[in-house]
């Protein structure tokens, strides 16, 4: 026997020391209740061989590291629900963790001395699963393995002229790791979140159990796995919502050195009076200190006489901030004749700075990819592959000016960031409160996505300019001077270091309901551990004390 596959017998073997029953084979189609850890070949797909579980120990964010026992590969859905009946069925079970990419920032998909899930194996070797995305024209929706990319769900729909409605910035990730966060861009404004454009999940639980879900059908759990975090259910599939895909994309920045022009005008974008006149897609950027020192993400963009002009009206305006719009208005075959004028009525209403106006003409699929095409370069350039202690934050209407006076002129006044930090705000009637995603709390109808996106590309060990130790002061102080202030802001892909952090990310409305739902789909919390919102012992705890559907049970431990 290969040593590789020796440790994986042995490893496993332990692992099943208290399984006791044996049952006929069984295939792909069949339910939860009849599945088997042996019919269904568990023990041959967990991989315990150094490459592949150092892969998996590590994640974007290059911050946090934690070394799993093995790494799964499945070919159907049913054998993640194999997986978990197995760790059920020891005394202690061992955690898992389902991983796409792994552009987690935190740890949020690793599983230390658990089982990884290679999600992106779904379906190999298998002809009923090997394509895992299909288009149904006639219902203007896509159903996607959780672990497909979005760059492919875009490529698969563009062949019946369909897209989603809503896209990240960056689509070489998980159609599940998104949909497990929320699922954000410049489209949010006017669709919502990717979440929101959901109709039907599969969905294997923390017990093991195989189920489809929709707002009509299991809603509970429905609700609870949509910016979930992974603490309620595997997204084996989503059914997301389309729209006929456009052609080519006006995109256009426009330069503010005033940052009440540019959120007022950001939130004229987004309203009812001019989003389905306007811009199809809304998001915005600060460039901190005069150096307009561009990342490589907007040099695609920007030309040099831009950067030049750019250059000279921060001097002029001695502004240590220059803010962008950056906007995108669709068009097609049908519309090419009237899409400049409509484009010319839009910027007549704006009040960016006279003559900063920059326009590029780009394919649909050239402006949504627009971060990878800059992805590959940062990779060749070695400048990819360095920790990244991103912190994003949904911040009030209210208080982004505040925000903007403490952090981008107070805190970072003087930084001289690595990375991008983006801003730009969403309507909040386009959430779902039923779903596990927060937003900040009040009654205010806008909030503002902030990302501090940056890069540690100095010493990170030494803690120099832009090494990770700085900036992570630099993250803590921003969110000592939020708590300081009572901005009322909350993380999007979040991290919180003690259970209270976490009770007050989800506010003593919606946590109560989220423990409540963790108890009933996960009762043994074995699920994504890396998020460090449920700990096995106080689960355990709750379960003993007779309360296992009971949130005070785990609010009181």
């Amino acid at each position: 026997m290969p040593r590789s596959r020796l440790a994986t017998f042995l490893i496993v073997t332990s692992f099943l020391s208290t399984v006791t029953y044996l049952g006929a084979p069984v295939d792909g189609t069949l339910t939860t209740s009849s599945t088997n850890v042996f019919s269904l070949d568990v023990l041959s797909k967990i991989h315990t061989d150094y490459d592949t579980t150092m892969e998996a120990s590590s994640d974007f964010g290059h911050i946090v590291a934690a070394t799993p026992n093995g790494v799964f590969r499945p070919t159907f859905p049913a054998d993640i629900s194999a997986l978990i009946h197995l760790s059920l069925s020891q005394p202690t079970p061992f955690a898992v963790a389902p991983r796409g990419k792994g552009h987690s920032s935190r740890g949020q998909a690793l599983a230390s001395n658990g089982i990884v899930i290679d999600m992106p194996a779904l379906g190999h070797g298998d002809h009923h699963l090997d394509h895992r995305i299909n288009v149904l024209v006639d219902g203007m929706y896509v159903d996607a393995g959780g672990e497909q990319l979005w760059i492919d769900v875009l490529h698969e729909t563009l062949k019946f002229g369909f897209a989603p409605r809503v896209w990240t910035d960056y689509l070489h990730i998980t159609v599940g790791g998104t949909l497990s966060n929320a699922g954000i861009g410049g489209q949010a404004f006017r669709h919502g979140p990717q979440i929101s454009n959901v109709h039907e999940l599969d969905v294997v639980t923390g017990t093991g159990e195989m189920i489809s879900c929709s707002a009509e059908v299991n809603p509970d759990l429905f609700f609870a796995v949509l910016g979930g975090l992974g603490q309620f259910g595997i997204i084996t599939r989503a059914r997301i919502r389309l729209e006929p895909a456009p052609k080519r994309v006006k995109w256009v920045r426009l330069a503010y050195s005033d940052v009440h022009l540019f959120t007022k005008d950001q939130e004229l974008l987004i309203s009812n009076q001019a989003s389905r006149s306007g811009f199809d897609y809304v998001e915005g950027r600060v460039q901190l200190n005069r150096t307009l020192m561009e990342n490589r993400r907007s040099s695609s963009f920007f030309s040099a006489s831009d950067l030049a002009r750019l250059t000279d009206l921060a001097i002029k305006t001695g502004s240590i901030t220059i803010y962008y719009i950056e906007g995108a208005m669709y068009y097609d075959d049908n519309t090419v004749t009237s899409v400049d004028q409509k484009l010319v009525a839009v910027l007549e209403e704006l009040s960016f700075v006279p003559g900063m106006v920059f326009i590029r003409d780009a394919s649909y699929v050239e402006f949504l990819d627009r971060v990878g095409r800059e992805k590959q370069k940062l990779w060749s350039a070695g400048a990819w592959d360095v920790p990244h202690p991103w912190l994003n934050l949904f911040v009030p209407k209210s208080r982004i000016l505040d925000f903007d006076a403490g952090v981008f002129k107070g805190i970072l006044r003087h930084a001289n960031p690595v990375g991008l930090i983006l801003i730009y705000p969403m309507n909040k009637d386009k959430w779902d409160e039923r779903m596990t995603a927060v937003t900040p709390p009040g009654d205010e109808e806008v909030f503002y996505a902030v990302g501090l996106l940056r890069s540690a590309a100095g010493d990170a060990g030494a803690g120099g300019e832009n090494g990770l130790e700085q900036l992570e002061r630099e993250n803590a102080a921003a969110l000592d001077f939020c708590d300081r202030e009572g901005i009322g802001c909350r993380q999007y892909l979040p991290h919180h270091a003690s259970r209270e952090g976490w009770m007050r990310h989800f506010g003593a409305a919606k946590w109560p309901r989220v423990a409540e739902l963790k108890a009933r789909f996960d009762p043994r919390a074995i699920l994504s551990p890396g998020q460090g919102i449920f700990s096995p012992v106080t689960m355990a705890a709750a379960s003993a004390a007779g309360e296992r559907h009971s949130a005070s049970a785990f609010i009181a431990s």
